[in-house]
């Protein structure tokens, strides 16, 4: 069955270092990204973005690669040729108030910043101006934080872990970026809507990422590659491997594992 689409995180995964399409991960200039995409174009294959970046910066990005679709905000919301649905689940959002007014009114952030103090902050600057999702930095356990908001009267709301970032913190080496969302929110889930609008099978879409978060796809997708780069920031997402039979490693980090991953595809599919 032909792929009809690859679904790709950015930072980490498509752009290296200084988030850019034209460096490999230690900063070199590098001509694999665009590569890749160039041969996602030949075959007839989308590539949709799946970030945790705002909506507006997602755009400017997709824009730039030609392609009209994407994911935004770690999964609150997809855009499919200018349209937007958010996808936040069962959540009680007031259409007068974004989702982050309304989880910031609730004294959320705070209430989690005083829990683990020292080990989560604001994600500045990147925090500001943002719809759906408060961004946060640090080290934490996800799965004691969302036990914690459940416990605090915030069951529907969960945290995220979108990867490592390698802000340096005190007493932190490899910091990570997290999302505060509506509980049904999950890049999962934004792929899957994807394919639905589109009507891609499943075995039809490929996924690319460096994250716990972004592993979480290969419930969702044919076959999911993880760049190396994650694996070795990040031991959790080796303990989670096992959980899935279709997911490859691969031997390039960053933009040169989104090549290997792409080619590699296409070159199976085309046997």
């Amino acid at each position: 069955m032909a792929i009809r689409c690859f679904y790709t995180d950015l930072d980490g995964t498509l752009l290296g270092r200084g988030a850019s399409l034209f460096t490999d991960f230690e900063g070199n200039f590098s001509l694999s990204q665009a590569r890749a995409l160039q041969a996602c174009d030949r075959a007839g294959a989308e590539v949709v973005l799946m970030s945790g970046r705002r909506r507006a910066q997602v755009h400017e990005d997709a824009r730039l690669i030609g392609q009209p679709s994407y994911i935004f905000e770690a999964g609150s919301g997809v855009v499919v040729d200018g349209e937007i649905t958010l996808l936040l689940g069962d959540f009680d959002a007031d259409p007068s108030r974004t989702v982050v007014e309304q989880v910031t009114e609730r004294g959320v952030p705070d209430l989690l910043f005083e829990r683990y103090e020292g080990r989560l902050e604001f994600h500045e600057p990147w925090h500001l101006d943002r719809e759906t999702s408060h961004l946060f930095r640090g080290e934490v356990d996800t799965e004691e934080v969302n036990a914690f908001l459940a416990e605090s009267g915030h069951g529907d709301l969960r945290l995220l872990d979108n990867g490592a970032i390698g802000h340096r913190m005190p007493g932190i080496e490899y910091s990570h970026a997290y999302h505060l969302v509506p509980k049904a929110v999950s890049k999962a889930a934004g792929v899957e809507a994807h394919a639905r609008i589109m009507g891609y099978d499943r075995e039809q879409t490929v996924a690319v990422g460096d994250s716990l978060e972004d592993l979480d796809v290969a419930r969702v997708v044919g076959h999911f590659f993880l760049v190396a780069n994650g694996p070795e920031r990040d031991p959790g997402i080796r303990e989670a491997l096992s959980r899935f039979d279709n997911v490859t490693v691969t031997e390039g980090r960053a933009g040169e594992g989104f090549y290997e991953a792409v080619v590699g595809s296409l070159m199976t599919d085309g046997a």
